[in-house]
């Protein structure tokens, strides 16, 4: 018996092992690791930062390594410990941030900042096309970096995150501002935006009906004010009230309506910007002077050059000033004034497209298998790929598709 189980598994034994065997999946690793550095902003007025620390445990926590500039979140009311406690690694220095391999900021970098980049890095931040000049770019270009714009990103159904996520808050935003400057202790005319019971609501005009206009005839709405909103694309104001599920006040930007209404108007919100980027300047001077005694406009449109020709750059120390008898509220980047709020919105985009970076192993591949993120490149390994500030500043770009391709 004992001698036929020997010969039974001996040819079982051998039977198997010419069998067709099970192929093993081949798995590829989870991640390789990337170093990411947040270094403090040093623009005037801004308030947020890249990465919160809940961001920056998850990151970690996914084999990632983070350098954090001391007091970076601090504006946010973020404070080191609990970056600290989320893995991050505290420096002291902006010198020991800029030696990351990829750079998460909130503003570009600035022109000490440059030098402190290194070569072959990865940027990610905002871009301000408008006020970069060709030094600039041909600066960045020289560090052989790839340098990524979240304001262009852009996801498969089109839509810009960062822009739509910083326009929603500029509008909510736009009417807090307004309702705050129309209090009598803030030099205001002593009325509460919104309506109340025998009592005629608040008449507020937005001017632009892009995402900004809508989230700040949304946030009116819900006050209880009446909204005109004005903008020159028949679209937008059919969008903005079939998303708004109400029938609103609607017009083209005609001169003499506009005008009219102004007149009578309690709130004005600036938020058209033109085609290319700067916005459109549509209340004249005379305009301004036939508004109410201590109404209020928010140009929420500064930063590209403003909606108003009174308007003048403030700041969040000084907001406000008043002319023609208008209170004119006029800062660029409303959103500092919401910073943490603000730095969540940013960082929940960031995140996701951090994770993915790490796990593709390099920049190439990341964006070799991420298409919607190859919208946010203008500089690939040293090289202009956008063709808007190639025409813009006159440097010949190239095709990032090929680009890419070339060094699969």
């Amino acid at each position: 018996m004992s001698n036929f189980s020997k010969s039974s598994f001996s040819e079982l034994a051998k039977s198997a092992s010419i069998q067709p065997k099970e192929a093993l999946m081949d798995l590829k690793k989870s991640q390789s690791s990337i170093v990411i550095g947040v270094p403090k902003e040093t623009i005037l007025q801004e308030h947020r930062i890249a990465l919160t620390p809940s961001s920056v445990n998850l990151l970690v926590n996914n084999g990632n390594q983070v350098l954090i500039e001391t007091n970076a979140g601090k504006n946010a009311h973020f404070s080191d410990r609990e970056y600290s406690e989320a893995g991050a690694q505290i420096c002291y220095s902006p010198e020991e941030v800029y030696k990351a391999g990829v750079i998460v900021k909130v503003e570009p970098p600035t022109e000490s900042e440059l030098n402190l980049i290194g070569t072959q890095q990865v940027l990610i931040s905002a871009i301000q096309l408008n006020s970069k000049s060709d030094v600039y770019i041909r600066n960045l270009m020289s560090k052989k970096m790839t340098a990524i714009a979240f304001e262009f990103l852009k996801t498969d159904d089109e839509i810009y995150p960062v822009v739509r996520s910083m326009s929603e808050i500029s509008g909510i935003s736009a009417i807090a501002v307004a309702s705050e400057l129309l209090c009598s202790t803030r030099g205001g005319r002593g009325e509460m935006l919104g309506g109340v019971t025998g009592i005629p609501p608040t008449e507020i005009v937005i001017i632009g009906a892009g995402t900004v206009g809508e989230y700040a005839a949304r946030t009116a709405l819900g006050a209880g004010a009446s909204i005109k909103v004005f903008d020159n694309s028949i679209e937008k104001l059919r969008r903005l009230q079939n998303n708004l599920g109400v029938k609103l006040y609607t017009s083209v930007l005609h001169p003499k309506i506009l005008e009219k209404s102004l007149q009578t108007a309690d709130v004005v919100i600036g938020c058209l910007w033109g085609s290319d980027g700067p916005s459109i300047c549509v209340v004249t001077e005379e305009m301004v002077k036939k508004m109410k005694s201590l109404s209020v406009i928010v140009d929420i449109a500064i930063d590209q050059g403003g909606c108003f020709e009174t308007s003048e750059i403030t700041s969040h120390d000084s907001p406000t000033f008043i002319k023609h008898d208008v209170i004119h509220y006029c800062v660029p980047n409303i959103n500092s004034r919401v910073s943490r709020t603000a730095s969540y919105a940013l960082s929940n985009i960031l995140t996701p497209i951090l994770l993915d970076l790490s796990e593709s192993g390099s920049i190439t591949d990341y964006l070799w298998a991420n298409e919607s993120a190859r919208c946010g490149v203008y500089i690939y390994k040293g090289n202009l790929t956008n063709k808007h500030i190639g025409k813009r500043l006159n440097i010949y770009p190239k095709d990032l598709d090929l680009l890419i391709a070339a060094h699969a």
